[in-house]
């Protein structure tokens, strides 16, 4: 096996997919109408057993010189890969322009209109730049149209059904648009920054079945909100709360700063791997529950915790993973996040829970764990073929700088385990060279992008540890990405680490 990181990292940048062998007459072109023209899937038309070796030999290139032949694992697909999107946003546009009262269409009124004066929250005169008329002035009408973008455009393509979206999502996105036609309100236009209605967010508890549907506009005052929130809930009784958010920029960025709870209680729980989470619209959860639930116990399986370990769950969002770990045999769970939201939603998540072997830091994962692996440098914390025999496992016995991020007492003589999961770009040389110095006994690392994740994990090689699983996940069937989780387990002492 070559062992040149100089080549490995070459092969990681320049890596491709294989072609895949489509079948023009197979039925993954008849499931979709539009397929081909929407960019939400790209392989529909190839076999789904087909798409698993595909990913399967992409991710197998990416680690062939850094990993033995058996620690590379088949993929684990789907048993059932349709509808398994349990969050679907879909815009809204205005389409063409109908003839008088043509059925389907929305008044094509440039401000909203009540006896000359702009309508305010619930009908009431108000400010604002919605465009809601109780009344249509205007013989011209227009199509309301929601469904997917064209790919690498802003070309909206119609759809009444999706094989990839979960059915009542889909379904609510549809109620939406038919009631936006009965109260005339106007779908946002891009071009010119006018209309009212701009997304459609909606989230289906996996387990739960709980609806949120989180409507975006451009206005802060929504006339006959509780109107139309009682005739949506009506027609799709599964919701269980609808959402107001308010986003007035010009800008492909779905959500804006501001929100308020229109109906029930502004956020859904849902089960996954045992436990009970909070979802937010703004919220980070998989979209994929079936899968998900596949990743973290493939992720906690490979991090073999034994009840005695302290695990760093870094770029932790809302400690999902991190909180599954502590239930699950880590004697201490420290999650770092640079984003404060999602650090409030794992703490507020720990306390439902009640889960009391876990905290959250709010910083960035990178400068965290650098001063993390200076301080405990410092501290004489890592200890190897100490004079007692020890076998040289990565001990923490004297971290106080911890406590300045989290005021947590210091985890004494419990083994280090790191897991990650960094954002597409991967993570940081910053992150890597701390990683190594801190030298845990085995890092578990997670990613959607398999190409950054190898190019990582060379460093890390490069440093002391070897690759001992590479196990991909195909998170979302008929595109083109995968998931990844590769196991490393240091196999020169810390002191070797440079």
């Amino acid at each position: 096996m070559k062992k040149n990181a100089n080549n490995r990292a070459k092969k990681t940048a320049s890596s491709k997919r294989a072609p895949l062998q489509r079948d023009a007459s197979s039925q993954g072109c008849k499931l979709c109408a539009v397929f081909g023209r929407c960019g939400g899937c790209s392989a529909l038309d190839v076999p789904y057993s087909d798409q698993l070796a595909n990913k399967q030999r992409f991710v197998a290139d990416l680690f062939a010189d850094m990993a033995e032949p058996e620690a590379l694992r088949p993929i684990l697909g789907m048993d059932d890969p349709f509808h398994y999107r349990n969050k679907v946003a879909s815009p809204y546009a205005p389409g063409r322009m109908l003839s008088g009262a043509s059925a389907g269409g929305v008044a094509s009124t440039r401000k909203a209109t009540s006896g000359g004066k702009r309508v305010g929250r619930e009908g009431t005169p108000g400010k604002g730049k919605a465009a809601v008329s109780a009344v249509a002035r205007e013989p011209q009408r227009r199509e309301i149209l929601t469904g997917m973008y064209a790919k690498g455009t802003h070309e909206l393509i119609p759809t009444d059904e999706c094989v990839l979206e979960n059915v009542v999502a889909k379904k609510v996105t549809l109620v939406v648009r038919d009631l936006m036609r009965k109260w005339n309100i106007a779908p946002y236009d891009e071009d010119t920054g006018e209309g009212f209605l701009r997304h459609a967010v909606v989230r289906v508890g996996h387990s739960s079945g709980e609806v949120l549907v989180t409507l975006v506009t451009n206005d802060d005052a929504f006339p006959s909100s509780k109107s139309f929130c009682r005739e949506l809930v009506r027609r799709v009784p599964a919701i269980t709360t609808v959402v107001q958010n308010v986003n007035t920029r010009q800008t492909n960025v779905i959500l804006g700063s501001k929100e308020r709870t229109l109906y029930g209680p502004g956020f859904i729980l849902d089960t996954l791997c045992g436990l009970s989470f909070r979802i937010s619209s703004r919220s980070f959860y998989q979209v994929n529950a079936t899968q998900t639930e596949v990743l973290y116990n493939t992720a906690i399986d490979l991090a073999v915790l034994r009840g005695e370990e302290t695990l760093i769950d870094a770029y932790c969002g809302t400690g999902t993973i991190g909180l599954v770990a502590a239930s699950r045999g880590a004697a201490r769970v420290i999650g770092v996040d640079n984003v404060e939201s999602a650090i409030r939603d794992a703490q507020n998540n720990a306390r439902h829970n009640r889960i009391e072997n876990a905290e959250f830091v709010t910083a960035d994962a990178s400068e965290f764990l650098d001063g993390l692996a200076a301080q405990m440098r410092l501290g004489t914390a890592l200890q190897s073929d100490g004079p007692d025999g020890s076998d040289g496992q990565t001990k923490i016995t004297n971290y106080t700088g911890l406590a300045s991020f989290s005021g947590a007492a210091s985890p004494e003589n419990n083994r280090l385990v790191l897991i990650m999961d960094p954002p597409r770009a991967g993570s940081t040389e910053r992150f890597l060279s701390a990683a190594a110095r801190l030298a845990p006994e085995r890092i578990v690392y997670i990613s959607c992008n398999p190409a950054t994740q190898a190019r990582d994990v060379a460093h890390l090689v490069a440093h002391g540890y070897r690759v001992s699983a590479v196990q991909p996940v195909d998170m979302f069937p008929h595109t083109s990405h995968v998931e990844c989780v590769c196991a490393l387990e240091r196999c020169a002492p810390p002191s070797r680490v440079r």
